[in-house]
C-alpha cells in the first residue's frame, strides 16, 4: 500500500506541475498555441509519466533504506542518529552568521543553497564519525545492560559481555561452561565469526570441513539451550581484514571480555588491554594435582620409552607412566604417584603399581 502511495503522489505532483506549468510558458511561445486546453493536458501526461519514474525511483530507494535500517544494529542506528542531529546542530550555528551578511539581491540564492550544502556536509561528517566513535561513547554512557547484572555482596555490579572466537566454539568446552554454569553473561557472537565458520565448514580439507561443521553444530545447540544469552551481531569492519583484528576492536568498542582458545590472540588482546579468558588456561588451572603417594585408577595403554614402562592418560589428557606397567597393558590397575614433572608440551606424572603382583 506504501509503495502505491508513493508512486501515485508523484504521479499526481508531476501532472499537476505539467497542467499549470503552461501558464508560465512565454507569451511569443503561446500566441503558436491554438489549443492551450490541449496542451495542458498533454503537458500533464508528459508530467505523469516523469512523475511515474521518479515515483518508481524514490520507492525503490525507500525501501532499499528500510531493509538498511531494518537490519541494522540497535546502537549504530542509535549512534548514527545522534551523529545526525549533532551535524546539523553545528551546521545551524555556524551558518546562522550567513544570513546576517549583506548581499545583493542577484546573488540571494547563494544563501540558501550554502545552507542545504553545508547541513548536508554536517550530517554526513556527523553520521561517519558516529560510526567511527559513536558505539565506544555509547558504552561509556551506559556500560552495561541491565540483563548483565548480577547480584554480588548485596550491591548490583556488571558482568561483561563475552565475544566468542571461531576457535572456541570449535573446541566445543564451551557447550560443558554454560551447562555448568561457569559462564555468566551474555555471549556475543560476531557475524565474521559465522562466516569464517562457514567458510571452514566449506573448506576442500576434510579436517577443517569436519570442524567448520562440528562448530555450527555445537553453536545451534548453545543458542537452541541459551537463546536469552547467544546473541549474533551483524556489526563487521569493513576496513580492517584480520578476523582477529575485528575481534579486538569489537570487543574494545563494548568494553567486553574476549573468549578464545587462541595462545596468539590472547597475547594480542592483552597487549591492548582488553580482557580475555581462555579457555585453555582455565583448563589447566583446574586440572587435579596429584602427590606423591596419591593412589590412581588407570588403563594401561601402551608401552613406554624403557621396557618395562607402561603408558595411559588422565581424563584431562595427562600421560602417567608406570614403572613395571608393560606387563599390566590392556588392563586397569591402582598406581601410585611417585612424581610429576611439567614440561612445555603438559604434564607427565611418574608412577608404580600399587600391588607387585603381575597378571597371568
Amino acid at each position: 500500500m506504501l509503495n502505491v502511495l508513493i508512486v501515485f503522489s508523484f504521479i499526481l505532483a508531476g501532472a499537476g506541475v505539467g497542467f499549470y506549468g503552461v501558464d508560465f510558458l512565454p507569451e511569443t511561445a503561446l500566441r503558436q498555441v491554438t489549443n492551450l486546453e490541449g496542451l495542458s493536458f498533454v503537458s500533464a501526461g508528459f508530467g505523469a509519466l516523469i512523475g511515474c519514474g521518479l515515483g518508481l525511483t524514490v520507492q525503490t530507494s525507500y525501501r532499499r533504506l528500510e531493509r538498511q535500517i531494518r537490519d541494522m544494529p540497535a546502537d549504530k542506528l542509535l549512534s548514527r542518529a545522534i551523529g545526525l542531529l549533532i551535524g546539523l546542530l553545528i551546521a545551524n550555528l555556524m551558518l546562522a552568521p550567513l544570513f546576517l551578511l549583506p548581499i545583493p539581491s542577484e546573488f540571494g540564492f547563494i544563501k540558501p543553497l550554502t545552507a542545504v550544502l553545508g547541513s548536508v556536509i554536517f550530517a554526513v561528517s556527523g553520521m561517519n564519525l558516529a560510526d567511527t566513535h559513536g558505539r565506544a561513547l555509547l558504552r561509556l554512557i551506559n556500560p552495561d545492560s541491565v540483563e548483565s547484572m548480577l547480584l554480588v555482596e548485596g550491591t548490583l555490579k556488571p558482568c561483561a559481555t563475552k565475544v566468542l572466537d571461531t576457535s572456541c566454539i570449535i573446541d566445543g568446552r564451551i557447550e560443558g561452561l554454560l551447562d555448568t554454569g561457569f559462564l555468566e553473561g551474555q555471549l556475543l557472537v560476531p557475524q565474521f565469526v559465522l562466516q569464517e565458520l562457514q567458510n571452514v565448514a566449506d573448506a576442500s580439507n576434510d579436517q577443517k570441513r569436519i570442524r567448520g561443521r562440528r562448530g555450527l553444530d555445537i553453536l545451534n545447540r548453545i543458542r537452541d539451550s541459551y537463546p536469552s544469552r547467544v546473541v549474533i551481531n551483524a556489526l563487521d569492519y569493513e576496513d580492517i581484514s584480520t578476523v582477529d583484528a575485528k575481534l579486538v576492536k569489537l570487543a574494545q568498542e563494548l568494553n567486553a571480555t574476549l573468549l578464545t582458545n587462541d595462545y596468539n590472540l590472547n597475547k594480542v588482546a592483552s597487549l591492548q588491554q582488553v580482557d580475555v579468558l581462555n579457555i585453555n588456561d582455565l583448563a589447566q588451572a583446574i586440572r587435579p594435582t596429584y602427590l606423591p603417594g596419591d593412589d590412581l585408577d588407570l588403563k594401561i595403554l601402551k608401552q613406554g620409552k624403557e621396557p618395562s614402562q607402561g603408558v595411559g592418560y588422565l581424563n584431562d589428557g595427562t600421560m602417567v607412566v608406570v614403572e613395571d606397567g608393560k606387563a599390566y597393558i590392556g588392563g586397569e590397575l591402582c598406581v601410585v604417584v611417585t612424581g610429576a614433572l611439567q614440561t612445555s608440551a603438559g604434564r607427565m606424572i611418574f608412577a608404580r603399581p600399587k600391588t607387585s603382583v603381575v597378571p597371568s
